[in-house]
């Protein structure tokens, strides 16, 4: 590239006259970035010039004819700038990891931006990507400060890549970028929380204890330590008994645990409290509201109210013998402390004296004639009805009626003297008296053995002496004495003997 071209005149004529350039006394870098034709006197570029390095340059050149005359000039050759550095970006400062209850404006980094252009092409832009919660701000010639602009949760987002981005104003204008990543350190700002804020559960009555019940689980948006639940029951009192005593639940899975059996007759359901607490510093927590709603077993029989089965005198029901067909006679009352189906009760008739004279009604236990009562029908009517639950297997009680088919008072008195007890008093009474009609009879077959035993064993023994050859040694009574030669024995010894 021509820079400029010098010129030189001299007036002498010929060969003198001839004019040559050259130039003289200048920087060996300038020398190399520099050349002077001789003879026309261009000067042109033969180096890369930087305008960094150098923005100008002088060069002596030298004109000389051949009688050894010289002149000099000075040419100063400015370098004008191109747009041809592209910015740089220096972090001075920066913190990888921020806490997330950070407030706005808190520093994260601090970046050093420069261009060695000029001008125009040195003047610099800088700016991060917009969609993050962060800001720069301009605080001296060059540098610029990264700050949080808003307030940061990491339970949202737990890390930012913020994008640096650096222009200069050149034409066309050249640019840089740098990433930066930022991490969201947690801060224990989030409870515990359930999927449900109240629960509810149905267990079946008579269950095992430590029957596992249902399992209770809570999240916690935090992370480590700051995320780790632990669940606990808050104690209260159902129905004087402490739930504690009830329920028990595993501290570290949340699973609830029946303590002993529970009975649907003494308590239908129940509520308690779940506390999930997390092990931050300070720590968090939620309740939640759990119900438990125990479900009936058919475990109970019916109880039979009436007719009251009494253990003394009898309790018999009167119908006239002039008694119609539907004549109510009585009514058995029957309850069962079980619920739903399992409390539906139906009636049947077991057993009767006569059959063909009641019926019993199936839903209401209602005892009636299903005929005319006649003279014929005994005066003693003893029913059985069975009393039967619905529930699966079924329960069962039953009831002794005792019906008297008769019109006036005296004559159900006479009938019913040997009903003063009760079957059980009677079946003891009879047992008593075949166990001692055994014992008196085992004791006189004894006896009638015994006495001959003794007499066969006397009776023997006089056979064997009589027929012995010993000889016989008289006896005299000691009152013996011959008395007027006559050999009588006193009055005395006969009378004893």
């Amino acid at each position: 590239t021509v820079v400029t071209t010098v010129s030189a005149n001299d007036a002498d004529e010929g060969l003198s006259s001839e004019v040559i350039y050259s130039i003289a006394h200048v920087a060996k870098e300038a020398k190399k970035l520099f050349e002077v034709n001789m003879k026309t006197g261009e000067i042109k570029v033969t180096g890369k010039l930087d305008f960094e390095k150098s923005k100008t340059y002088q060069l002596n050149v030298k004109a000389s004819d051949h009688g050894g005359f010289t002149d000099t000039c000075k040419v100063i050759v400015k370098i004008l700038d191109e747009n041809d550095n592209v910015p740089t970006i220096q972090l001075m400062s920066f913190s990888n990891s921020i806490s997330e209850d950070s407030p706005p404006g808190t520093t994260i980094a601090v970046v050093n931006v420069d261009d060695e252009d000029s001008d125009g092409n040195g003047v610099v832009k800088c700016s991060i990507t917009s969609n993050v919660p962060f800001k720069i701000e301009s605080s001296l010639t060059g540098y610029y400060t990264i700050v949080t602009e808003d307030f940061l949760d990491r339970e949202s987002i737990p890390e930012y890549n913020i994008t640096i981005n650096v222009s200069d104003q050149g034409s066309p204008p050249l640019s840089s970028s740098k990433n930066i990543n930022v991490k969201v350190s947690d801060v224990n700002d989030s409870p515990p929380k359930f999927k449900q804020s109240e629960y509810s559960k149905t267990v079946p009555e008579n269950n095992s204890p430590g029957f596992s019940v249902f399992t209770l689980s809570a999240s916690d948006a935090d992370w480590g330590q700051n995320a780790r639940v632990s669940y606990f029951l808050e104690e209260k009192e159902i129905n004087g008994v402490a739930v504690s005593s009830l329920l028990s639940i595993n501290s570290e899975n949340g699973v609830v645990h029946a303590v002993r059996s529970f009975d649907y007759e003494q308590i239908k359901w129940f509520e308690f409290n779940v506390t999930a607490r997390d092990a931050g510093s300070p720590p968090l927590s939620s309740v939640a509201t759990v119900k438990i709603i125990i479900q009936d077993q058919n475990d109970n029989p019916p109880q039979v109210l009436y007719p009251v089965q009494t253990g003394g005198s009898v309790v018999a029901e009167m119908v006239p013998r002039s008694a119609d067909v539907g004549y109510l006679v009585t009514k058995v009352v029957a309850v069962d402390v079980d619920s739903g189906q399992n409390a539906w009760l139906s009636y049947k008739l077991q057993k009767a004296t006569d059959r063909a004279l009641f019926e019993v009604g199936l839903q209401n236990g209602e005892i009636r004639t299903i005929r005319q009562v006649t003279d014929k029908d005994a005066v003693k009517q003893r029913l059985t009805v069975i009393v039967e639950d619905n529930g699966q297997p079924s329960r069962s009680a039953t009831v002794i009626v005792n019906v008297a088919v008769a019109d006036s008072f005296p004559e159900v008195l006479s009938e019913f003297t040997d009903f003063t007890h009760d079957k059980e008093y009677n079946d003891n009474l009879t047992f008593y008296l075949v166990l001692a009609l055994a014992v008196v009879s085992f004791l006189f077959i004894t006896c009638l053995v015994v006495i001959i035993s003794v007499k066969i064993y006397r009776w023997r023994q006089s056979r064997i002496l009589y027929h012995s050859n010993l000889p016989v040694i008289p006896y005299y009574p000691p009152r013996y004495s011959d008395t007027l030669g006559t050999g009588t024995l006193q009055h005395v010894y006969n009378y004893e003997v």
